[in-house]
């Protein structure tokens, strides 16, 4: 049913817009949107644009999605953190291009709910921790990438020392103004910076 609103999205937003990216199209062309959003917003699963969640979260546009996974360039054999599961959408979109993904939701009925939901579509390497995000998740550190979903004013210290040598954080920053920022550690675990664009995320949600 959701076929053709697919293969639209795909084809105006992503690379309409300027995605390129052969294995980021594939992954996002492999994930049912559908079924990560709410039961009233099926139909509209497929239109650019955030949709609500519940619990003053939301699904990201999936233009913003797509640019987000071009940037950080992510490799097969990588190990990426993503920092707000929400409804598990973008985790199943990482699964399709990572080796591991491990995704870290605050708000506990998401993270049921996010855990429950990849589980029961197949989705296998994929690791659910319910937890606070600016912690990250020592436990399986270092990763080679790191995305987050939500807002922080300022880049949380404890992902940056999660990142490993030669790894890539791409984060929304900011308050009421946010913007797009991206972190590269290089060999030596030096940081270099790049602002990317301006963005409108809901805000990270701290302990």
């Amino acid at each position: 049913m959701f076929e053709s609103e697919k293969s639209k999205m795909i084809k105006d937003h992503l690379i309409g817009r300027g995605i390129r990216d052969a294995r980021v199209l594939k992954a996002m062309s492999s994930v049912p949107r559908e079924k990560f959003v709410r039961e009233r917003d099926k139909l509209i699963s497929y239109a650019d644009t955030p949709l609500s969640i519940g619990w003053g979260q939301t699904i990201s546009q999936p233009y913003i999605v797509a640019y987000m996974l071009e940037v950080l360039d992510i490799e097969k054999e990588n190990r990426v953190l993503e920092i707000g599961t929400g409804s598990g959408y973008e985790a199943a979109i990482l699964s399709r291009l990572a080796k591991e993904v491990v995704t870290v939701e605050i708000v506990e009925e998401l993270y049921k709910d996010g855990k429950r939901k990849l589980e029961n579509l197949g989705y296998e390497n994929i690791e659910v921790v319910s937890g606070d995000g600016y912690r990250g998740y020592k436990k399986k550190a270092p990763y080679d990438r790191i995305i987050l979903s939500a807002a922080p004013t300022d880049i949380p210290e404890n992902l940056v020392d999660q990142l490993a040598a030669k790894g890539k954080l791409i984060a929304p920053v900011g308050g009421i103004f946010q913007e797009l920022i991206l972190l590269e550690k290089d060999e030596f675990g030096k940081i270099s910076k790049k602002r990317l664009l301006p963005v409108r995320f809901v805000p990270m949600v701290r302990e």
